[in-house]
């Protein structure tokens, strides 16, 4: 079984053997045309693609494209007087105090959004007939401006399809080779704004997304592979590349999700059901939330703020903070660290391929918490180099090299630490009663310091931490996410009806599951209802059994957890129901040490500074290390595809599963 992970300075590459259970992995760099650091990757792990099971492969290619704005000439057909609803949106700016800071163009221009006579109810009655002159005169007019790609939003569509599924109709007549997306197809919901939203940023990516899962699977079948490709998206599962040319947006989060799911993966072989992920790499930092074993999700969330998209997605936050993160001093003299990066070229100083600007990686080279070599001696790191760009920070605030180099890491920790106190405080949920999983690159050269910042007692550091996101898409199932508007009084609505509305979805889902392959035993279906009090804007999704009552008292219960307060006598209103189709994909299993051993003699012993002082600290390879062994450090241990320090004082023993465990004061 082998994963691709492909990151902004790395890609990872990680090769589960199912007869063992042991791992390989190998890193190379990231390519400007992605699918050739997946097959350069392919080729380094040495991978015999004719005897492989299953591909599966996470991927920013979507997310890319939509921050880059490279996307195809793209049009947009609405119901007359709403094409500016995608501009017009809810009326709020990122930052409400900036009010020359604009949100982001849509990602169709106004002249390229057309408008067609016609007109549904909320009730999805027909008040005017589409108009078939318009929609033939809409159509010739994108098939003359050479359209690739159309969405199609009408107001109230999500009630009734029909003029959407007409005009995509006269449109694919008039443009054979184009994509076509309706908000009746993408996301039957209210709302018109994130209905429309969703459904122009999976018309965008269509052609883009669905051109590279197809010509990677043509490279890798051309290869020896004769499998089917699997894609993470970003709600925590895989999808075949038919189902991608269908739903291109979910892989709009593809990259980042499958951290979250390695971070699950770690702490249920810990035993842990409460757990903060913290993927460091070397561009940014995505971090993650477990509670009682269950990923945090969200129905919305964007890559550009003003334009949501609105799948469920697992919840992950993004920071500018990784290995190549920048360290600049700002107007007022003050020092930041991040967002902007090296990236891998020309990449930090210490690379010696021309970058002189400061980064963690240079700071963490010249605190002796690096080597001087890097992915298993595959690349030398230059110390001079190093030092030089630090001291750039270093004589403007009059520090010494190793104090500069420390506060540039102290920055970036108090960065993270601020990020996971947003997904975490802000949400309701204590650090102090979660382990701390760090992975990533850099992770576990920061975990230490930013359990400690955190009040977090237990870190986590797994076995391949460096490729770890990548392993993540072997962890996930098939699944896809249905809804139906349900809009009913709790205390009216017929169970007999939403359990019917439920079976359609249901059969739905079975129909998506089969035609992927899926058989009917490896199918499990989750039902969820989302509900709000009566007269609120947003609503809140709580697991439903067949009992309304329950879910009600789950809804009470779960709005005082999530906003501090609850109405336990006030109308609660069913909203929407939700459905989790999941298709088993085949498990894996990490292969079990006996415990008993003890740490080896060290590889070396060298200078390591530790809040402005410098201990003689051993370094040992993490492949001799034997489950069972316990130390305390100060210690670096060393790896192909990471570093992980353990400060003074701290406690870290191997499980039976080879992970470190850093018990922190």
């Amino acid at each position: 079984m082998v994963a691709v992970d492909v990151g902004g300075t790395f890609t990872d590459v990680c090769v589960l053997d199912q007869g063992s259970g042991e791992l390989h992995v190998a890193k190379v760099a990231s390519t400007k045309d992605p699918i050739d650091g997946v097959m350069a990757g392919v080729e380094e792990a040495g991978i015999d693609l004719s005897a492989t099971a299953l591909f599966c492969h996470g991927t920013t290619v979507a997310t890319n494209a939509l921050i880059t704005r490279k996307l195809p000439k793209a049009a947009m057909v609405c119901t007359k007087g709403f094409r500016d609803v995608v501009e017009i949106g809810r009326g709020t700016r990122d930052d409400l105090w900036d009010a020359y800071k604009d949100n982001a163009e849509p990602y169709i221009r106004r002249r390229d959004r057309l408008e067609v006579t016609e007109r549904v109810d909320q009730a999805g009655q027909v008040l005017t007939e589409l108009d078939e002159e318009e929609a033939k005169e809409v159509a010739r007019i994108l098939a003359r401006r050479e359209v690739e790609t159309v969405a199609v939003c009408f107001v109230n569509a999500y009630a009734n399809g029909d003029h959407e599924q007409r005009m995509a109709e006269i449109l694919r007549e008039a443009l054979p080779d184009a994509s076509i997306s309706t908000s009746s197809g993408v996301l039957p919901e209210l709302f018109e704004h994130e209905r429309f939203s969703t459904t122009v940023a999976n018309a965008v990516l269509s052609p883009l997304v669905t051109g590279y899962v197809n010509e990677l699977d043509r490279r890798l079948k051309d290869d020896g592979y004769d499998g089917d490709l699997l894609i993470l998206h970003s709600g925590g599962g895989v999808m075949t590349p038919e189902a991608v040319q269908e739903l291109a947006v979910r892989l709009a989060a593809s990259g980042i999700a499958a951290g979250a799911v390695a971070a699950r993966y770690t702490a249920a072989l810990c035993g842990h059901k409460n757990v903060i992920g913290v993927d460091m790499g070397g561009t940014s930092t995505d971090i993650s939330l477990v509670y009682d074993g269950n990923l945090r999700t969200t129905n919305e969330w964007f890559v550009e703020y003003g334009h949501p998209i609105c799948f469920p997605s697992i919840e992950v936050l993004t920071i500018g903070a990784g290995g190549g993160s920048l360290a600049t001093i700002d107007a007022a003299g003050s020092l930041r660290n991040g967002p902007q990066s090296a990236g891998s070229d020309p990449g930090p100083a210490a690379y010696g391929k021309g970058g002189e600007q400061p980064t963690n990686t240079d700071a963490n080279l010249v605190l002796g918490r690096l080597g001087s070599k890097l992915v298993g001696g595959g690349m030398s790191l230059d110390r001079e180099a190093a030092e030089q760009a630090i001291n750039t920070i270093g004589e403007p605030l009059n520090l010494d090299t190793h104090a500069a180099a420390d506060a540039i890491i102290r920055v970036a920790n108090a960065n993270m630490a601020d990020a996971v106190r947003i997904i975490s405080l802000q949400r309701g949920y204590d650090p102090r009663e979660f382990a701390l999983v760090v992975f990533g690159g850099a992770g576990p050269l920061h975990g230490a310091a930013l359990a400690k910042e955190l009040g977090v007692p237990t870190v986590l550091v797994p076995l391949r931490p460096g490729t770890w996101s990548a392993l993540g898409c072997l962890m996930v199932d098939i699944r896809h996410d249905l809804s139906e508007m349900f809009l009913r009084p709790a205390a009216e609505a017929d169970e007999q009806e939403v359990n019917e509305a439920f079976a359609r979805l249901e059969e739905q889902g079975r129909k998506l599951l089969a035609s992927e392959g899926v058989e009917d035993d490896d199918v499990t279906l989750e039902r969820s209802i989302a509900m709000r009090y009566l007269g609120q804007w947003r609503s809140l999704e709580v697991a439903y059994d067949g009992d309304i009552d329950q879910a009600v008292h789950r809804f009470h219960s779960e709005h005082e957890r999530e906003f501090s307060y609850n109405r336990d006598h006030a109308p609660v209103e069913l909203y929407r129901l939700q459905l989790v189709a999941t298709g088993k994909t085949a498990d894996i299993e990490l292969p079990k040490h006996e415990k008993g051993g003890e740490m080896p003699e060290p590889i070396e012993t060298r200078e390591v500074w530790f809040e402005g002082e410098a201990h003689d600290t051993p370094v040992f390879e993490r492949s001799e290390i034997p489950a069972g062994a316990s130390f305390e450090g100060p210690a670096v241990i060393d790896q192909l595809d990471t570093t992980t320090l353990v400060p003074p004082g701290v406690k870290a023993e191997v499980d039976e599963y080879l992970n470190i465990r850093m018990e922190v004061k």
